[in-house]
């Protein structure tokens, strides 16, 4: 098995060295759009010069900001409210109708609302990836939970496990697995919205940082930015199931998340 690892590590890099040189090659094609999309080295020098003159680095530290802010503060609300939507049908039966009606509505549809009442702030661009990310752990969480198998929970209590013991060292386990889905499904939908309220109304961020660009007409600036965006949302989900298969082996498949 080991020996197949080091080709599993450059078939991807092989993947995007064929993506950059069919775009090189199209880009040198006549009739091609230069404008609209310059060539890839055209994009490297104006990722250079961002990265020098330190655009980019302000931009993207604003856009992570808010995404590790809204990111969080979801993940705390979304976990005991999914362990209450399983565990208690009380609950379950009052909360579930109001979180189905809010499911359904775009987190973008509400900036506007939320400009009003939180002002131009960063808190209005905060709730937006709250709403964003709360729903794919919410629900991951509260499925999670309802296939956890009742055996392992019956030899729990055989072996006179408290209920936060038969929580911790039983249920959790089982349905973490579940969790880590809804957590990168988050951690990806919070990139997303984030990007959307930055087009509409900020300041600061890649989003923002994109929609000057347009106005200027700068296409290899809004270039630059959507390669941005596609690395640090790709390093941040590798490094989550990479830091959750250490911590809990049975999360991730063999070779890691």
């Amino acid at each position: 098995m080991n020996e197949h690892r080091p080709c599993k590590r450059i078939l991807p890099i092989l993947g995007f060295v064929g993506i950059i040189g069919l775009w090189y090659a199209a880009s040198t094609a006549p009739g091609w759009n230069h404008f609209l999309f310059p060539s890839p080295a055209v994009v490297a020098a104006r990722m250079v010069q961002l990265l020098e003159n330190g655009v980019l680095l302000r931009h993207l530290g604003a856009s992570l900001f808010r995404v590790l802010c809204g990111f969080g503060i979801a993940v705390l609300i979304a976990f005991p409210t999914g362990v209450a939507l399983a565990l208690l049908p009380l609950f379950s039966a009052l909360v579930r109708p109001p979180l189905n009606f809010l499911r359904q509505i775009p987190p973008l549809a509400v900036v506007p609302l939320l400009i009003l009442g939180f002002g131009i702030g960063e808190a209005s661009r905060i709730a937006v990836v709250v709403m964003a990310s709360f729903f794919p752990v919410l629900l991951n969480v509260e499925s999670g939970i309802r296939q956890v198998d009742r055996r392992l929970l019956e030899v729990g209590r055989v072996l006179s496990f408290t209920p936060p013991a038969l929580f911790r060292h039983v249920a959790f386990p089982a349905f973490f697995p579940y969790f880590l889905v809804g957590v990168r499904l988050a951690l990806s939908y919070s990139w997303r919205s984030l990007i959307g309220a930055e087009i509409v109304a900020a300041a600061s961020g890649i989003g923002y940082m994109i929609r000057e660009a347009e106005t200027l007409s700068r296409s290899d600036t809004i270039l630059c930015g959507v390669i941005v965006l596609g690395c640090v949302g790709a390093l941040s989900d590798r490094a989550l199931g990479a830091l959750s298969g250490r911590l809990f082996p049975w999360s991730a498949p063999e070779g890691g998340a």
